[in-house]
């Protein structure tokens, strides 16, 4: 890897674990869907020039209907369920759930027959399904040892988010694969705002609210504008210095800034859950995404978020958790 490419690596490892840690703050004091209508207006107005010069977006309009559906799938739902979440749970532990998509992806290209499913009939493929059944048993442990209660339905929306994940980058290999991907990004961003407006506005503090402390503010700003807006330039970046093969690495980066950031700067403590399930399910991530020997050269890994005008990924086993 050149060192621009391992510079971009590591910022948008940083970028991408950090709206875990903006999250919980800014829900302390401001009600979810003002969080997310905000972030994704920031992030819209950030990536219009850039989607404007290039001209992304009339080709991105024209399939409206299905830019539409990936946007509720890919944001308006998981945006909000992660957010919700982490007025009950932890910034760290909800990092580590979401880390919970490349297994996600793999049962959905089991069930959807995409071509880099997991065969069991295959031999090449049973350490795969090995892989897919350690990652639920690591999800198990991280849900089951100290949740309880209303923590149990948090967590739940959580991997519920990262199934809109994991279904994303399949409505883009099957309806969008030939748009750029920073135009429907930004559309993406802007319908999700536009939707959010009417919540945005009844949510917005107002009366004793009014004295919303700046950080949370400043935690808003932060996750519109670095973790959603820079975030993609840097990503569609990387890929055009690395390839989209070794992008996918920062699937398994996220989650450990994510946690060591609430562990260290929110005092989130450390539990016998996280120690013992999310080494399982970065394990059985690994094994459960590693292509068959089958699989062509013509289905290249690639992440999910789009890459300019370069061909998006024909299944989701490569889907990366993006908060």
């Amino acid at each position: 890897m050149s060192r621009r490419g391992a510079v971009l690596f590591g910022l948008l490892s940083v970028v991408w674990g950090l709206p875990y840690l903006f999250i919980r703050v800014a829900v302390e004091h401001l009600d979810p869907a003002v969080v997310v209508g905000v972030r994704t207006a920031l992030a819209a107005v950030v990536l219009l020039p850039f989607a404007v010069r290039g001209r992304m977006l009339r080709p991105v309009l024209a399939r409206w209907p299905w830019v539409l559906a990936f946007a509720v799938v890919e944001i308006v739902v998981p945006f909000w369920l992660l957010t919700w979440a982490e007025l009950r749970l932890t910034s760290s532990l909800t990092g580590l759930l979401v880390a919970a998509v490349p297994l996600l992806a793999a049962v959905l290209g089991v069930l959807l027959r995409l071509p880099d499913r997991i065969r069991p009939g295959v031999a090449d493929d049973r350490r795969r399904l090995l892989g897919l059944l350690v990652g639920v048993a690591g999800v198990a442990a991280l849900v089951g040892v100290d949740l309880r209660g209303g923590d149990l339905v948090a967590a739940l929306a959580v991997l519920g988010a990262a199934f809109g994940y994991a279904v994303g980058p399949v409505l883009v290999a099957r309806r969008l694969g030939d748009l750029p991907g920073l135009g429907l990004t930004l559309v993406a961003m802007g319908v999700t705002a536009l939707g959010y407006l009417p919540w945005t506005i009844a949510r917005w503090p107002s009366g004793a609210d009014r004295s919303v402390p700046w950080r949370a503010w400043a935690s808003v700003a932060a996750l519109g504008v670095v973790c959603s807006a820079v975030a993609f330039l840097l990503f569609f970046a990387l890929i055009a210095e690395v390839g989209p093969g070794r992008t996918t690495v920062i699937t398994y980066l996220n989650p450990v800034v994510a946690a060591a950031l609430g562990v260290g700067l929110l005092d989130e403590r450390v539990t016998a859950g996280m120690l013992v399930g999310f080494p399982l399910v970065l394990l059985g991530s690994w094994l459960a995404t590693r292509r068959s020997r089958g699989v062509t050269a013509g289905d290249p890994p690639a992440p999910t978020r789009g890459r300019g005008r370069q061909r998006p990924p024909r299944g989701p086993a490569t889907a990366a958790p993006r908060p």
